[in-house]
C-alpha cells in the first residue's frame, strides 16, 4: 500500500512541482520506502511507496508505459494480477517488473476503463491517458482504499489523504456543515462529503473521468455496487458450507501474496481466528497481534470486553508468534491528537484501540490481515436487522431503521444541539433524506417490491455494507497507514463477496420467526430478552469455521472491539473530558450549544445514561478543530 497525489490543471496551466512535492511529502507515513514524481506540465503525479510486491526499483512509481502514452500512480494490491498478467502475455505484452502496478497499466492499455472490473483487490489509482487527454481516477469495489478529491475553478486535485490536498493554495479550509450534520446523526458520513467543505471522497466502486480543456467533461461512473439477492436456495447447507470453505481458504491464501513479512490481527473471535489459522498454515512463524483492556474499574456489563484469553488460546493452537498490548484508563488521552490527525475525517466510534494495535503490528510487519467484512456480509449484528423486520412498506422500514441509526443526536434535539445559525444551515441537508436516498438507490435495483422479512434483512445488510462497513474500512486503512502498515481484508475477496450476496438469509440468521413475535416495546426488552434472542448471526460461518476453531468458539456471541469507556469516562477520564468539554472557549461551541452538551455529559457522569459514543465524538470534533483549524 502507498500514498498517491496529483494535480490536473484542466485549462492547461503549469503544475507547481513545489506544491506537488509538498503534497506527496505529507504522505510519507503511507510510503516510507521511497517517493517519485512525474510532471507533464499541466498535470503531475506524486507517489510514496510502501514496497510489498517486487521491492526492487523496477516497482518505483509513477510508472510510464513503454510508448510514453499512459502514466499511473497507484495505491493498493490486486491479488489476481498474476492471472491477468498471463492473459496480457498471450496478447503480446511484455513486462519489466513483477509488480501489480505494471499489470494494471497494461490492462488499461488493453481494455481501457473496463479493466477495473477485472481486479480482485483493494486499490485507488490515477491514470493519465495522453492519447485521449483524459485523467481517470479509480477506487476499488468496496472502498477499502480511500482517495479524496477537490474540483473547482478548473483545478482537480486528488490524494490518498485530505491533509495532502489542504497544502494546495487553491483549497480554502472550512467546516462542511452538511457533513457535520451527518456525523452527529450517524457517527459516520453516508454521502461522498467530508468534514472539509469542497473536499469529497470518491465513492467505492466508482471512477472519475476528466478531459483536458473540457471542464464540463467531469463525470463519475459507478462500475460496481452491492446487490444482496438470494440465489442459492436450491443448495443444501452442506453444499454451501463446502463452497464457502473453498472460497474462504482461497481468499486468505490469495491475500498472502507478498515479498515482505505478514501478520494477522487476532481478536479471539471466529473471523480473525479462522483467518489466522489458514495464514499460519501457509506462512511460517506468522506474527499475531491482540489488544486487551484493564478492567479493574469496568462495570459488570463491560467485563467481557477483554478477549486476550481467547486470543492467547488461538495463538497457542496455531503456533503464532504472539504480541499483545493492554490498554488502561488514560491511554486514550495520550494519543488523541495523533489519532485525529491520522483519521482526518471523523468516522464510527472509539477507535483508539485500533490505533494502538496498528502501532504494535507496524513495529514487526508491513502487512496485517483483518477480519473486517465477516460480520457485515454474513449478518453479524442481528439485533440491528431485527429492529426493522416487520413492515407494511418500504417507507415504514426506512423510518424504523433511520430511527435506530441516529446513533448520536436524534432529529428532535438538533435545534437545541446546534447553535441557531448552524442549525439553519444543517437543516438544509436533512439526514432523513440522506438515509432515504440510499434506500431508494438500493430498492431501485430490485426487480419486484420488497415484502418478505428476508428481503428487508437483505436491505439492511446492503445499507450497512455501503455505510457502516465503509467507515470501518476507512479506520482500518488510516490507522494502519499511520504506522506504515498495510491492512488486508480477506472477507472482501470478490468471489467470497459474490457468494455472501447470494446466500439466503436463513444461513445467516436463525431466529426470524421468533423475533417477529417479540414485542419490542415490552419493558426491559432492549436490555435483556431482545438481545438474548438475537445473539445468533453468521450461521454458515459458525458451522463452516468449526474446521478452524474449537466448537465452543463458534457459539460465542458477537463481541465488539471496544474499551470500557462508559466507566472510564465516569472515573479516570472524567477530569480529561471536563477539561475539554466544560471549557466554554472550546472550538466546538462555535457550532454547538454549551448548555446542551454540558447536560448530556452530566447525565452520563451521574449514570443516568450511557453517552460514551457521543462523548467520544464531541472530544474528537474538538481535537479535529484544534488540529486542522487554527482559528478554533
Amino acid at each position: 500500500m502507498c500514498g498517491i497525489a496529483g494535480i490536473f490543471n484542466i485549462n492547461g496551466s503549469s503544475v507547481s512541482m513545489n506544491i506537488l512535492k509538498q503534497m506527496t511529502g505529507i504522505l510519507k507515513h503511507r510510503g516510507p520506502d521511497g517517493e517519485g514524481f512525474w510532471n507533464g506540465g499541466f498535470i503531475g503525479f506524486g507517489h510514496r511507496r510502501l514496497a510489498v510486491i517486487d521491492v526492487s526499483e523496477a516497482g518505483a512509481q509513477p510508472m510510464i508505459s513503454e510508448d510514453g502514452s499512459i502514466f499511473i500512480t497507484y495505491n493498493g494490491e490486486v491479488y489476481n494480477y498474476k492471472e491477468i498478467r498471463k492473459e496480457l502475455k498471450k496478447r503480446n505484452y511484455s513486462f519489466k517488473s513483477n509488480t501489480d502496478t505494471e499489470v494494471i497499466l497494461k490492462a488499461y492499455q488493453e481494455w481501457g476503463q473496463e479493466c477495473v472490473k477485472m481486479f480482485n483487490g483493494m486499490f485507488a489509482f490515477a491514470i493519465w491517458d495522453k492519447n485521449k487527454n483524459e485523467l481517470n481516477l479509480f477506487r476499488d469495489r468496496y472502498g477499502i482504499i480511500p482517495v479524496y478529491y477537490y474540483f473547482k475553478n478548473g483545478v482537480f486535485i486528488f490524494s490518498s489523504e485530505i491533509k495532502s490536498i489542504l497544502v494546495h493554495p487553491e483549497v480554502k479550509k472550512n467546516v462542511c456543515l452538511p457533513a457535520l450534520n451527518e456525523y452527529f446523526s450517524f457517527q459516520n458520513i453516508f454521502t461522498d462529503l467530508t468534514l472539509f467543505e469542497g473536499i469529497k471522497i470518491l465513492s467505492s466502486g466508482s471512477y472519475i473521468s476528466i478531459i483536458k480543456n473540457e471542464v464540463d467533461s467531469f463525470s463519475t461512473t459507478k462500475y460496481w455496487e452491492y446487490s444482496f439477492n438470494e440465489q442459492n436456495s436450491l443448495k443444501d447447507e452442506r453444499e454451501l458450507i463446502t463452497e464457502f470453505t473453498g472460497l474462504f481458504e482461497k481468499a486468505v491464501t490469495g491475500h498472502l501474496i507478498s515479498d515482505v513479512e505478514i501478520g494477522a490481527y487476532l481478536s479471539g473471535g471466529i473471523d480473525s481466528g479462522a483467518i489466522t489459522c489458514i495464514a499460519a498454515k501457509n506462512f511460517k512463524d506468522l506474527k499475531s497481534f491482540t489488544c486487551g483492556f484493564d478492567l479493574s474499574s469496568a462495570s459488570i456489563d463491560e467485563m467481557n470486553f477483554d478477549e486476550r484469553g481467547k486470543a492467547e488460546f488461538l495463538s497457542n493452537l496455531y503456533k503464532t508468534e504472539h504480541y499483545e498490548i493492554i490498554l488502561k484508563a488514560g491511554d486514550m488521552e495520550r494519543i488523541m491528537e495523533d489519532l485525529i490527525w491520522s483519521l482526518e475525517d471523523l468516522r464510527i466510534g472509539q477507535c483508539y484501540p485500533n490505533y494502538y494495535v496498528s502501532r504494535l503490528a507496524g513495529k514487526f510487519v508491513k502487512v496485517a490481515l483483518s477480519g473486517t467484512g465477516g460480520d457485515e456480509l454474513f449478518g453479524g449484528y442481528p439485533w440491528r436487522y431485527y429492529r426493522a423486520l416487520v413492515n407494511q412498506n418500504i417507507d415504514e422500514y426506512a423510518e424504523k431503521y433511520y430511527r435506530y441509526w441516529q446513533r448520536l443526536i436524534p432529529d428532535r434535539f438538533k435545534s437545541d444541539f446546534f447553535l441557531p445559525d448552524i442549525f439553519k444551515e444543517t437543516d438544509k441537508h436533512p439526514t432523513i433524506e440522506v438515509f432515504a436516498e440510499i434506500i431508494k438507490r438500493i430498492n431501485s435495483s430490485n426487480k419486484s417490491e420488497i415484502k418478505t422479512p428476508e428481503e428487508y434483512i437483505n436491505l439492511s445488510l446492503n445499507l450497512e455494507a455501503r455505510t457502516f462497513m465503509h467507515g470501518l474500512l476507512m479506520i482500518d486503512n488510516k490507522l494502519g497507514m499511520a504506522h506504515g502498515l498495510e491492512t488486508r481484508v480477506p472477507f472482501l475477496d470478490n468471489d467470497l463477496v459474490d457468494f455472501a450476496l447470494k446466500l439466503p438469509v436463513k444461513y445467516k440468521l436463525k431466529n426470524i420467526n421468533e423475533i417477529m413475535r417479540i414485542n419490542e416495546n415490552e419493558p426491559g426488552i432492549k436490555t435483556q430478552k431482545f438481545y438474548n434472542q438475537t445473539g445468533d448471526g453468521k450461521i454458515i460461518l459458525r458451522n463452516a469455521l468449526k474446521k478452524y476453531v474449537p466448537d465452543y468458539y463458534t457459539q460465542f456471541k458477537k463481541q465488539g472491539f471496544s474499551a470500557p469507556d462508559a466507566s472510564w469516562f465516569r472515573n479516570e477520564s472524567e477530569n480529561y473530558l471536563k477539561s475539554i468539554l466544560f471549557n466554554k472557549n472550546a472550538g466546538i461551541y462555535n457550532f454547538l450549544s454549551y448548555d446542551f452538551v454540558k447536560k448530556i455529559i452530566e447525565n452520563h457522569l451521574s449514570g443516568k445514561e450511557n453517552k460514551r459514543l457521543l462523548i467520544w465524538s464531541l472530544l474528537s470534533f474538538e481535537i479535529w478543530l484544534k488540529k486542522f483549524f487554527s482559528e478554533y
